[in-house]
């Protein structure tokens, strides 16, 4: 393997084992991948918890701060003799000031709706300084700019995400149970990932496939009003909530599934898709966000306006209905997972860009 000479430093948001979240998944792989790439060793400064002061990775430096005062007071008493700095959160740009290095390439990764935002003071500030923009979709960096368009001109890279490897065998057949799936966070900050939508198209789901199931799993602050929601629709035996469930509960869940279904007006990217078409289950994305880039409807799934119950309930019996066409779905999924979204993948992205001096190869065991 080849590997870059330019020592890194990474300013992340804690990813550590105990940690959930696409930014903290993707962040764990896209870390991986540096250390893997550095012949120098790279140095992490992890902005997190109290309850999170532990080292993350051996064989490297790992930084854990849990205050703004802490990592300033990191950042000025020392000597930095990096040459990159890799910013995974744009909240985190606001500590660059307090660094001192002689000379340093900064990249900044832009991950979703915390770039859909006008962008002032020291973050607006340090943006000017940004040598190279990442985001993770094209629909991000759209977003990005158009609070923001005095960036447009920046060098900038769509790097897609990815995740894990892919599955072993045949593709496993869904259950006897017809059922669309619902994984996320239920968080009434998060209330844009089309679960009120598609609870209310689900009576006219019933219509024309009376043995369908819709099951949500996920918990938070939203779970007890779409539970509200649900009852007044009277869709208690058709609507299940599962809560929030284990690596492996959700891996069956997957499996057992006809489809995921997750009209979103907010994704920036949406990882969740991936875990799903990995099983080839096709998908039900929606026209508003990013989730086309990765399904690219209609190959692995079908884009819909979330506005658009007809729209909603037609796409969900296709998706739900036994037929050659969603056999196709199923094997579009999984080999578009395959060829594009493997952890393995995002990786190779990542570093050609970030470190483009030298070719990187990462081995098959660094996914």
């Amino acid at each position: 393997m080849k590997s870059s000479s330019e020592r890194v430093l990474g300013l992340f948001p804690y990813f550590g084992p105990d940690s959930v979240g696409g930014v903290q998944a993707s962040a764990r792989i896209a870390w991986d991948a540096v250390t893997e790439g550095a012949r120098v060793p790279p140095t992490l400064l992890v902005y997190a918890g109290e309850n999170h002061r532990r080292v993350m990775r051996n064989g490297n430096e790992t930084l854990i701060v849990n205050s703004k005062r802490e990592a300033v007071y990191r950042a000025l008493t020392r000597r930095w003799s990096h040459d990159v700095v890799f910013v995974w959160h744009l909240g985190l740009l606001r500590l660059l000031p307090f660094f001192r290095f002689p000379k340093v390439r900064v990249a900044v990764m832009l991950l979703g709706i915390e770039a859909w935002k006008e962008q002032r003071g020291l973050t607006r500030t340090q943006l000017a300084k940004v040598d190279l923009f990442f985001s993770i979709s094209d629909h991000t960096w759209r977003k990005f700019l158009k609070f923001n368009s005095e960036y447009e001109a920046k060098p900038h890279q769509t790097i897609l995400l990815g995740i894990g490897t892919p599955l072993d065998g045949e593709t496993p057949a869904p259950s006897t149970t017809p059922a669309a799936l619902m994984l996320s966070r239920l968080s009434k900050d998060e209330d844009y990932k089309g679960h009120r939508e598609v609870i209310k198209a689900w009576p006219r789901v019933l219509q024309s496939m009376p043995e369908v199931e819709l099951w949500i799993v996920g918990d938070g602050d939203l779970k007890g009003d779409l539970q509200r929601q649900v009852a007044e629709l009277n869709l208690e035996k058709q609507v299940r909530f599962f809560g929030s469930v284990s690596e492996d509960a959700k891996e069956k869940l997957l499996q057992d599934c006809r489809c995921l279904v997750m009209p979103s007006r907010g994704e920036g990217f949406g990882l969740v898709y991936l875990e799903a078409m990995r099983v080839g289950r096709p998908c039900l994305v929606s026209t508003l966000d990013a989730g086309r880039e990765v399904v690219n409807p209609p190959e692995a799934g079908l884009a819909v306006n979330p506005d658009n119950e007809a729209e909603i309930v037609d796409s969900i019996c296709r998706l739900l209905e036994v037929s050659p066409m969603w056999q196709q779905w199923s094997t579009q999924a999984r080999c578009r997972y395959e060829k594009t979204f493997t952890g393995k993948h995002f990786q190779e992205r990542l570093l050609a860009d970030l470190l483009p001096d030298e070719v990187v190869s990462l081995p098959d065991d660094s996914r």
